[in-house]
């Protein structure tokens, strides 16, 4: 079996923002959400059988304890912060499976399932559904992979299902290839080069092909020599690497088989108001 996890959160803003080429700019209520159903009903309509999906019930995190210009909600337009809950509720209406984290972020989620579900010898492969560059800290060979939507090109991609945009899935190689260093290394690499979609700097004057530089001459930062970098330097980036590296350990199930897909539950009748009928009837159509 494929595990297919969906950053949730990502998928929302995704659709947001990108309903609005077709809308002038006019925000269009539970359009988001409907979006994001419908990428969940493709994976299903595709072959998926086992899905979770993580969200952001809240942006901020305990890592917002830990340096005071980590990424908040601030700034969020309400038209987008008002699909948050339903998208939780319709998710779970429809039967997924949603972690909506609070005191963690739905990264946290998305590495601890992706820990937990290539544990089980039936999982054939993990597919966690994010361009999200620190994710790439959880791909392992090609058994947890990362999975990226592209814009349709000829010989780019591969399809999963009927309707599905092309989608670009990155290995173990693929992540060196991109990044220059192993997987398990990316909280380092991303300890010196920072990441400002989540607000931490890095350490000045060192780029993607320094980083990668440093990391294959000493290994994880804790192993760099006292003369790689700054004493102050040192400190900042084992913060910025504490902040990178998500946590695996969070009890999201006890059995794989709890991420079945069953069909949905008798109140997504309810939602035909809200996403549209064909949706449901999509949902409810046997696959």
């Amino acid at each position: 079996m494929i595990v297919h996890l969906i950053d949730g959160t990502y998928e929302l803003f995704r659709h947001f923002y990108g309903a609005r080429r077709f809308t002038d700019g006019k925000d269009a209520p539970f359009a988001a959400v409907r979006g994001v159903l419908n990428t969940v009903l493709q994976v299903l309509e595709g072959g998926g059988t086992h899905i979770g999906v993580a969200t952001d019930h809240v942006i901020e995190s305990f890592r917002n304890a830990l340096w005071p210009g980590y990424k908040t909600g601030d700034g969020i337009e309400p038209a987008l912060w008002e699909q948050f809950q339903p998208l939780e509720d319709a998710l779970s209406a429809m039967g997924v499976i949603v972690w909506a984290m609070v005191e963690f972020e739905a990264d946290d989620a998305l590495a601890s399932a992706a820990h937990l579900a290539s544990a089980d010898e039936r999982v054939d492969r993990v597919w966690i559904w994010t361009p999200d560059k620190d994710l790439a800290q959880c791909v392992r060979g090609e058994r947890v992979v990362q999975v990226e939507r592209e814009r349709a090109k000829k010989g780019a991609g591969e399809p999963v299902g009927p309707r599905q945009p092309r989608i670009l899935i990155r290995d173990a190689l693929a992540v060196r290839a991109k990044f220059g260093v192993e997987p398990e290394r990316i909280p380092d690499y991303l300890a010196l080069t920072g990441d400002s979609a989540d607000g931490y700097p890095g350490i000045a004057g060192i780029g993607p092909k320094g980083a990668a530089r440093l990391i294959a001459s000493y290994g994880p930062v804790e192993s760099f020599p006292p003369d790689a970098l700054a004493p102050e330097n040192r400190s900042l980036a084992m913060l910025c690497k504490q902040l990178a590296t998500l946590r695996t350990d969070l009890p999201l199930f006890a059995d794989v088989d709890e991420l079945r897909w069953r069909g949905p539950t008798a109140g997504f009748d309810a939602w035909g108001g809200r996403l549209g009928d064909r949706l449901i009837e999509r949902a409810r159509r046997p696959l």
